[in-house]
């Protein structure tokens, strides 16, 4: 559909913006939903936050979305959040609303959303999760507020540690699910959790760039068949993490790919009130 004076804007709010793959992704989207805007990445400097969040009630944009380095400290900026945004603490998707910003966190909606994409339920389900900073935090609460019984988080002895306790507290005074935290030094309990659970998720940066070969669970004896293993890292597409667990001949595999994916379908139903075309999520 061709620009014209009725076309309206989305944008990607980060620091920097240049790598991002979202426009290609949404304006794809839009093409195929015949709509009629476009998606525009804008790489803000810190201090100008307060315009660019602004702009968007200005330029009456449908949304944005926002990156690292502002998914907290965009919430001051805004008039409300939703209830996973507000458990999670921080945003990544902005929908206007005739002038009234709202908060959204859609990275634990695209996390549950791949499980079920690959057959996997997590109602009354136990899980492992390891790690628990930008990714691992907003699987937690949505994993929580999606029928989980079980929850059971490790996290290293680093500054991160202090969130991941406060995330466990959290789920547990505002969810059905019960959550406890095990430091992952304890590897014995790390080892007995991973064998008493349904779903393992691994939402630490082992795997990627530098420590691409790096796993936590390098063993496959830790896993048992029934299991569903579960590697945010998208790049690569097959991580260290799930050879392991492909020797281990687990029910389930999965990769971030669809977790990045359809946390993208979820904000592009939020801005435009339709389902993004399935074409461009697979």
């Amino acid at each position: 559909m061709e620009i014209d004076g009725h076309t309206k804007l989305v944008g990607l709010i980060a620091h920097p913006a240049g790598h991002s793959k979202s426009p290609a992704m949404h304006n794809a989207a839009f093409a195929a939903a015949d709509l009629n805007a476009r998606f525009l990445a804008f790489d803000v400097e810190p201090d100008q936050l307060p315009a660019a969040v602004n702009a968007l009630r200005g330029f009456k944009m449908l949304g944005a979305s926002v990156s690292m380095p502002f998914k907290q400290a965009v919430i001051p900026l805004l008039d409300h959040l939703d209830q996973t945004a507000q458990l999670v603490g921080a945003v990544n998707t902005i929908v206007n609303h005739d002038g009234k910003l709202t908060g959204y966190t859609t990275d634990g909606i695209g996390f549950v959303e791949a499980l079920k994409d690959d057959g996997v339920s997590l109602q009354g389900q136990t899980m492992v999760l390891a790690g628990v900073g930008g990714a691992g935090t907003p699987i937690a609460i949505q994993a929580a507020l999606s029928g989980l019984k079980t929850l059971n988080v490790f996290n290293i002895n680093d500054p991160s540690v202090a969130n991941a306790q406060h995330i466990v507290s959290v789920i547990n005074d505002q969810t059905d699910c019960h959550a406890t935290f095990t430091p992952l030094e304890d590897q014995d309990r790390f080892r007995q959790a991973i064998a008493e659970a349904d779903v393992y998720a691994d939402a630490t940066s082992l795997g990627m760039g530098k420590l691409v070969d790096r796993t936590l669970v390098a063993d496959p004896a830790w896993f048992h068949p029934e299991i569903t293993v579960f590697d945010t890292v998208y790049a690569p597409a097959t991580t260290k993490l799930m050879t392991v667990a492909q020797q281990a001949h687990v029910a389930h595999v999965i990769n971030g790919q669809g977790m990045l994916l359809n946390q993208g379908a979820a904000a592009f139903k939020l801005w435009t009130g339709v389902p993004m075309p399935t074409t461009q999520r697979v």
